[in-house]
């Protein structure tokens, strides 16, 4: 993404596997995967900062949480939307705007997603979560996309290596029409 926005741009990537929203993993290993605990240190550490682009909601599908693509929305604009779109910079007068990138539809039908039944129901939460989200946008006047149609590897899970690709496309795309608008 960085080669294609060019040198007017500075890309900040704060991605962290096994990352949920509010949810405390337990297993040995995945301690402090809780983002909104990170969220406000992390905008902190990089303000001022002019696009907050969020993708998350993954591992909130995870069977282990039990959570609802209502419910995970819901923690998404309370503790994430509200806190992005209202966190002042302390250096100058402005707030960040906010991209809201939905996670990609889950196939919980590998054998990692039915190990354990790990992501039970996913397919349908995952599917759900791309009209959520883009309500939660537009009732916050943030920016939207939709993964909806990028591909996920063996594991069901994670995006392939063409789809790494295509987001990056994408959201080039999107940050270019969002400056061209400003």
């Amino acid at each position: 993404m960085n080669n294609l926005l060019g040198n007017d741009f500075e890309i900040i990537e704060e991605g962290l596997n096994s990352r949920t929203l509010i949810s405390n993993d337990f297993r040995p290993g995945k301690e402090g995967k809780n983002g909104y605990d990170y969220l406000i240190p992390c905008l902190d550490t990089h303000d001022p900062i002019d696009l907050v682009i969020l993708m998350l909601g993954t591992n909130e599908l995870k069977s282990a949480y039990n959570k609802s693509a209502e419910e995970i929305g819901e923690i998404l604009e309370k503790y994430f939307v509200r806190t992005i779109i209202n966190r002042k910079s302390q250096f100058k007068e402005s707030y960040p705007k906010l991209l809201l990138v939905t996670p990609p539809v889950i196939n919980e039908y590998t054998d990692y997603c039915k190990k354990d039944d790990k992501y039970l129901g996913a397919m349908e939460k995952s599917k759900k979560l791309n009209s959520i989200y883009e309500n939660i946008a537009k009732k916050y006047k943030c920016y939207f996309l939709s993964n909806a149609d990028l591909e996920v590897g063996v594991d069901g899970v994670h995006l392939t290596e063409e789809s790494h690709k295509k987001l990056a496309e994408f959201l080039n795309n999107k940050i270019k029409e969002i400056y061209d608008n400003l």
